[in-house]
């Protein structure tokens, strides 16, 4: 499914993960990564029309990704970070409950958009996500992340869309 390149860059990224207190290492992962997302959005989801973030991680990657693909980039965040008038919804965290929060003006019905984050646990955050985006009336194409949890059951959440994750991780 992957190319070689790809294959390459997944490789570089595991080895990197977990080594450095500082993830993203400056430079050669960072890159790794935007090229990663990059060409599999380009294969698997070319024609969205913005890119989703969640907070706080997924900021790093949407920016980067909406900026090369040249197309809108909007922030999930949580309670109280965002102006104006925002959709809200509350989600269920390992350790309690959270609310994530989207400016309603942000997106317009029938937009399709790829949700973008770091990892995948429980699948909250990304549920959640899908949730505020399906309130404003866009259209969920895919949710995209670097790392997955896979004991934890994630994707269980999100049986109605398509998602992916570069690296699976199968121990607790």
């Amino acid at each position: 499914m992957y190319s070689a390149e790809d294959n390459a860059r997944i490789e570089l990224i595991k080895k990197h993960i977990g080594e450095y207190p500082d993830f993203p290492k400056k430079g050669i992962i960072f890159k790794a990564v935007k090229e990663l997302f990059l060409s599999y959005i380009k294969s698997s989801c070319p024609d969205i029309d913005a890119v989703v973030g969640l907070d706080a991680r997924g900021f790093l990657f949407s920016l980067l990704i909406a900026s090369e693909l040249s197309i809108g980039c909007v922030p999930i965040r949580k309670k109280g970070k965002l102006p104006g008038e925002t959709y809200s919804v509350e989600y269920q965290l390992e350790y309690g409950v959270d609310v994530f929060q989207l400016q309603k003006s942000a997106l317009k019905p029938g937009q399709k958009v790829l949700i973008v984050d770091d990892l995948i646990a429980t699948g909250g955050t990304l549920e959640a996500a899908t949730k505020l985006i399906e309130k404003s009336g866009a259209v969920v194409v895919e949710c995209l992340a670097i790392m997955e949890l896979t004991p934890l059951k994630g994707r269980d959440k999100l049986k109605n869309y398509k998602v992916h994750s570069f690296i699976q991780y199968d121990e607790d």
